[in-house]
Order: C-alpha cells, then structure tokens, then sequence
C-alpha cells in the first residue's frame, strides 16, 4: 500500500495519476498549502523539503515527480507505462526532467517568486511575473513542435510523461499563454480527460 501526499493544483496530480492507470493499491492524504501544512513538524519529519508530491512506500518515502512517475512504472510492468527499452525509458527520463527543471520551473516564477528573490523585492517578483507568459509559451512551443510524437506525448504507447504533460498543461491559461496556440498538446489534454483512471482522479479533487 502506497500513501501519496498531495495538493490541489500541484505536479502532484501526475503521481496520483499514475498510481491510477497503474491500478496501484494507494491512498490519499491531502496536505493544506494555505494553511502552510507542508511546513509543519509533522509533515517535513516525512519530507524535509516541506513540498508535495510524497510517496510513502514499505521501503521509505520517494519524493520529486519524475523519480515517482519512474517508480510506478517500473513497479507495475503489466501497466505498460514505462518503455521496456533502455534507451526509450531514457528518453522518457529526459521528457519528465525536462517538465520538472525547465517549465515547472518557468511556471512557478508567477507563484512562487519568493524561492529566487526576497518578498519585499516587488518589483523583481512582478517582472519575474510578467515574463512567465513568455517563457511558458517558448516551453510549449517546444513540446508542441519537437517533443510531442502523437498521439500521446512519447508516441503510440501511453506512459507516465503523459499525467505530467496533462498536469502542467492545464498551469496554461493562469500563466497567460492561450492552450489554443498549441492543437496538439490541446487534443492531448481531451485525450486524457477521456481515460477512466483522469476522471476518476479529477472526482476525487477537493471542491
């Protein structure tokens, strides 16, 4: 049994995900990142790093989406959600370390300023805001152009990368970028939302 600690909102909706398609014994425990939860003693004895997603495990807790994402795959092989390849599971490595280092990073500049620069500093944390529509659309740009092979995200076989793309495809429109500059990644995101495991995610969402 797996434990996944979670946010409404966050990258963490990929694991959920995955855990789902890959029919994963789990359960759920929201974490409250209004109320500032992630920081409390109880949650950072789990994950110093005070950030969903957590994955409590029978061997410890895993942390940071793509290491997750790769461990559901390769614990649930009947699933198919990660390449039996070497290489294409690296290619599916780089995809997954490309969504987390470089557009999770471009999206969270808008919400979260504060990890590069001082709170008071509101003028750096607003410019870092305005470019974020900028940055997001060069990112989905090249998802749109030079990643995304179709119909899922790393070609004909669906995979873990496709919950993640869904996931921070849908930051889009509160970044400023208009989803409808980018057909693929937009078909991509009804595809999903058609899957039986996504919608029984998405009905689990806190309203």
């Amino acid at each position: 049994m797996f434990k996944l600690f979670t946010a409404p909102g966050t990258c963490a909706l990929a694991v959920h995900i995955a855990l789902e398609e890959a029919a994963a014994k789990h359960e759920i425990a929201w974490v409250d990142l209004r109320s500032n939860a992630q920081r409390s003693p109880d949650y950072l004895k789990l994950n110093p790093k005070g950030r969903v997603p957590a994955l409590a495990t029978p061997e410890g807790v895993l942390t940071e989406t793509p290491a997750l994402l790769a461990f559901i795959g390769q614990s649930f092989p009947d699933a198919h959600l990660v390449p039996a390849s070497p290489y294409e599971f690296a290619r599916l490595q780089s995809v997954t370390s490309y969504l987390c280092s470089t557009v999770h990073v471009a999206h969270a500049h808008r919400p979260r300023g504060i990890r590069w620069v001082e709170a008071a500093d509101t003028e750096a944390l607003e410019a870092m805001r305005r470019n974020v529509p900028r940055t997001m659309g060069e990112c989905f740009e090249y998802i749109e152009n030079e990643l995304f092979a179709g119909p899922w995200l790393m070609g004909e076989q669906y995979t873990v990368a496709d919950p993640y793309l869904f996931t921070i495809a849908g930051w889009l429109e509160s970044d400023g970028v208009d989803p409808s500059r980018f057909p693929k990644v937009l078909g991509h995101t009804l595809r999903m939302k058609e899957r039986p495991a996504v919608a029984r995610v998405l009905a689990q969402l806190p309203a």
